[in-house]
């Protein structure tokens, strides 16, 4: 087994694989030497334990532990088959708690698959239990991949200046704010992203953003940068709206965080270390 020199969350989401419907999984057969194991017959004791935690907690573990057995030579053009699994996230976060906790890299594991996992793979009391630094963590992700998302419906939309598609939603979430004003009113360093100094209500409302323009370029089969940049304002102006409606903060009234999700990483590793 090669030595895993950088114990980051990279290790894991290199490793991620998508699936026709865009589904994300892991095989076991490559999750296997990222967490020190060696032999096969050990790993799958660790796998027939997270299968049985699955059940525990009312999940269908078919939907979870995919079997993905295939057939490898050996040499002489003779084949055998072996044994590997597709892992959804929630898999590979239960195959964690069952690894030994005092290997370095199971607690960075344990934060990438537990805290980025998605809301609906965790109880509402699981999620509660959460840091108000987790829950950030974990809001910044889903925003990472929404933007990922709404960025490759936008091209297809017809936009071509991606930075100014994006500052039309936040000029309508923020009452006229750009990503650069955001930037200045936050008083953020050079190159420091804006989403990285959020709370976790301010990521939620522009996760809600994102969701929906994402949502109503496709239903409204948009082809034109201009009516992109369009939809893009009056979505997060709505949004704007409902929360206004309900009573709630004003996404530039909400507190900046004390500290950025990239400092917070920083001091969390150097812990490990």
């Amino acid at each position: 087994m090669n030595e895993i020199k950088e114990y980051t969350d990279k290790i894991f989401e290199d490793i991620k694989r998508l699936d026709e419907n865009g589904n994300e999984y892991w095989l076991a057969r490559e999750l296997m030497p990222l967490l020190e194991y060696i032999e096969w017959r050990k790993f799958k004791g660790v796998i027939n334990r997270a299968i049985i935690n699955c059940k525990g907690s009312n999940y269908n573990d078919l939907d979870h532990f995919v079997g993905a057995d295939k057939m490898v030579g050996i040499g002489s053009n003779t084949e055998r088959k072996i044994q590997d699994y597709r892992l959804s996230r929630y898999a590979c976060y239960l195959i964690v708690l069952n690894c030994d906790p005092r290997k370095k890299v199971i607690a960075i594991a344990k934060t990438y698959f537990a805290i980025q996992t998605r809301k609906q793979e965790l109880t509402e009391q699981e999620y509660n239990n959460l840091t108000e630094e987790e829950k950030r963590l974990y809001r910044r992700n889903q925003a990472r991949k929404g933007n990922y998302n709404l960025n490759q419906t936008a091209v297809k939309s017809g936009v071509k200046d991606l930075a100014r598609f994006h500052n039309a939603g936040y000029k309508g979430l923020y009452n006229g704010e750009t990503a650069d004003d955001i930037f200045k009113r936050k008083k953020l360093r050079y190159r420091e992203d804006i989403l990285d100094n959020m709370g976790s209500e301010e990521l939620a409302d522009n996760i809600f953003r994102i969701a929906q323009t994402d949502a109503k370029l496709k239903r409204d089969n948009v082809d034109n940068e201009y009516t992109a940049n369009s939809v893009h304002y009056e979505v997060g102006r709505e949004v704007r709206n409902s929360i206004k409606r309900l009573g709630g903060t004003m996404p530039e009234d909400l507190s900046t965080p004390n500290k950025s999700l990239k400092e917070l990483e920083k001091e969390t590793n150097k812990l490990k270390e």
